[in-house]
């Protein structure tokens, strides 16, 4: 028998209460909270707490950026040497902050080049890319637990591949296309079970698409664009999509009517039909950046190449755009990709 289960999560309050008090602690708390005893870990770690949390709207709606960090006032070179690094960014567009992750362990310095970022009932998942020093493909996977602020190594990915598409439906992370190590445009596609740390082989797309983009739309995971092995920067028109019902890929034709690369760039407009935020507005034609936010979108870009980043949020589908203000120096450098959280 355990006696955990009868000790009471606040003594002299009934159950039902002492769970919403908390379900209303701030995420940030969560690390300290899960101290005060086993019932209380066991609790704020699980899958049903996070689902309460969310039902109950006491979650924090977040857009994590992979986005150039700042070069260190007193370095020697005037300018950097090589690609920027990159680190995780966090934007509450209800608070206004702006926070930093702390760096992977295996990457102190920055993470590696054109990883994939999405998240999963509230963790931040990152995979894939370039080691920023050999500039060599990864298949590391790292997990971000914001509510005890600790990354853990994930099961490595099954292949090597760089520029694929990603996206996260049901506690799982999908992934697609992109190329291997001989830049060869892959088919093949695989699922991430987050909590059990496996991979699962996915039948294959129609054909490769490198350089394509993950769109989650309900329930289906969108592979958009990209081009084959011998089509290098030509970019389909075509997107697949993958069912979660059926397990199977279906072909949509016309869906990508824009000639450039979709990275970072889709959006999903009130007809249903997807675009470009790239040609949506002059003030972000260069280096776009969408994250739809559930209601709102956050968005950046540059009007120019080599401009100053702008950082808009876009209310509603296809909405005006809301500069915003308020942006710390440190966390104004260009934003690579990025997803939306719900902490």
């Amino acid at each position: 028998m355990n006696v955990t289960e009868f000790i009471e999560l606040l003594p002299g309050l009934p159950e039902e209460l002492a769970l919403e008090c908390l379900t209303r602690l701030h995420y940030s708390t969560h690390r300290v909270a899960a101290r005060v005893c086993r019932r209380w870990r066991h609790l704020l770690h699980s899958k049903n707490f996070y689902y309460h949390r969310k039902q109950t709207g006491h979650t924090i709606k977040a857009a994590c950026l992979v986005q150039s960090l700042p070069v260190l006032p007193g370095s020697d070179e005037a300018k950097p040497v090589g690609p920027p690094a990159y680190g995780v960014a966090v934007f509450d567009p209800v608070s206004g902050n702006w926070d930093r992750v702390d760096p992977v362990p295996e990457y102190p310095d920055g993470l590696p080049l054109f990883c994939k970022v999405t998240s999963s009932e509230g963790k931040l998942v990152v995979m894939g890319g370039w080691n920023p020093v050999s500039y060599e493909p990864v298949k590391d996977v790292f997990v971000y637990e914001f509510t005890t602020q600790q990354w853990r190594k994930g099961k490595d990915m099954p292949e090597n591949r760089s520029f694929f598409a990603a996206g996260e439906l049901g506690g799982r992370v999908f992934i697609a296309g992109g190329h291997d190590e001989n830049k060869n445009a892959l088919s093949s596609a695989w699922v991430y079970d987050v909590r059990e740390d496996e991979w699962a082989e996915l039948t294959r797309m129609s054909q490769g698409r490198d350089e394509c983009e993950g769109v989650v739309i309900g329930s289906e995971f969108w592979v958009m664009s990209g081009y084959g092995t011998e089509s290098q920067g030509d970019f389909e028109r075509s997107a697949e999509v993958y069912e979660l019902g059926t397990s199977q890929w279906r072909r949509v034709e016309e869906a990508w009517n824009v000639t450039q690369c979709p990275k970072s760039c889709v959006g999903v407009g009130k007809d249903g039909k997807l675009f470009c935020w790239a040609e949506s507005n002059s003030e972000v034609r260069v280096g776009a950046c969408g994250i739809e936010m559930g209601g709102m979108t956050f968005l950046s870009g540059s009007a120019y190449q080599g401009g100053s980043q702008g950082f808009f949020l876009v209310k509603g589908q296809n909405g005006k755009l809301e500069r915003i203000i308020e942006v710390p120096e440190e966390f104004s450098g260009f934003v690579q990709s990025g997803c939306f959280v719900e902490i």
